[in-house]
């Protein structure tokens, strides 16, 4: 199945469900990550592009879980195309099962969740909450209540083969609009409850509309077009010749010294190899 992303309305609630089991593979790939490690950077890069199917077309989301756990901390940034990056601060974390789910709240550990709207030529705002759990989703509900002030529910999973590849990962996020009936809520209330979990509906063949329709079970349904998702990152030679530019002198003749520099990109894990003549090059443009 394609990754993908639907948004559905019923009478005062949205709602959003996104698979995304192919992209969480990618990062898991290109980072190394264990299994624990692979579960808590999946979930945190679907609860982003959960978030960021809200936003404008300019504009960004940045969702960083900060804890004192084994992990450090978890960064993911996404985009309303669709499109999400991420990174794990230590992803060689595997912890053993707790109750037959990856103990991703141990691994966490506690501390805090920030979330940065990007808004064009605007400043970049910063909401903050306490992690209630380390578990991700229940953070980021969390954050919902208490920096946006908003009556949501998000639900992550990822699931692992036993050959620590993403067997299938996904989630959903639900919102009250104002004005929404309680009979509605109500409905929607005992729907959630009857839910297996978001991984289990997705490995059985759900997609993201047949995820929508169970959560609105009951309800008068509007269901949108569905947007493709992808792991996608932004850095480039040119972005990271930039960067070296910006150490300034000094730096850059201590690498010539050295013969040569690699500058290795946190998001992507992408190498970018810099000759000393290359280096001489970026030297040249400083002077």
């Amino acid at each position: 199945m394609h990754d993908h992303l639907i948004r559905a309305t019923a009478p005062g609630i949205r709602a959003f469900a996104a698979i995304t089991t192919n992209l969480v593979e990618e990062a898991r790939g290109r980072h190394n990550c264990y299994p624990t490690a692979t579960a808590a950077l999946g979930r945190t890069m679907t609860g982003a592009l959960l978030l960021a199917a809200n936003l404008k077309t300019a504009e960004s989301i940045t969702v960083r879980i900060s804890g004192d756990g084994p992990l450090k901390e978890i960064v993911a940034d996404a985009y309303p195309d669709g499109s999400v990056r991420g990174y794990v601060r230590n992803p060689f974390v595997d912890l053993p099962l707790n109750h037959g789910k990856w103990d991703v709240g141990q691994a966490v550990g506690k501390g805090h969740i920030y979330v940065t709207r990007f808004v064009g030529l605007k400043q970049p705002f910063t909401g903050s909450a306490e992690l209630v759990s380390g578990e991700i989703a229940e953070d980021m509900t969390q954050y919902l209540a208490v920096s946006e002030q908003t009556l949501s529910s998000v639900a992550l999973g990822v699931l692992i083969a036993p050959d620590t590849t993403v067997a299938a990962a996904g989630g959903f996020f639900i919102q009250a609009l104002p004005g929404a009936e309680e009979t509605s809520l109500a409905q929607l209330e005992d729907n959630l409850q009857h839910l297996p979990p978001i991984s289990q509906m997705i490995s059985s063949g759900k997609d993201a509309k047949g995820i929508l329709e169970m959560l609105f079970a009951g309800l008068p349904i509007t269901i949108y077009d569905s947007l493709e998702l992808k792991f996608n990152c932004q850095c480039s030679r040119e972005r990271v010749e930039n960067m070296l530019i910006s150490l300034g002198a000094d730096e850059i003749k201590e690498m010539i010294i050295e013969g040569q520099a690699e500058v290795c990109c946190h998001f992507c894990s992408e190498k970018y190899q810099f000759s000393a003549q290359e280096l001489a090059v970026v030297l040249k443009e400083i002077e």
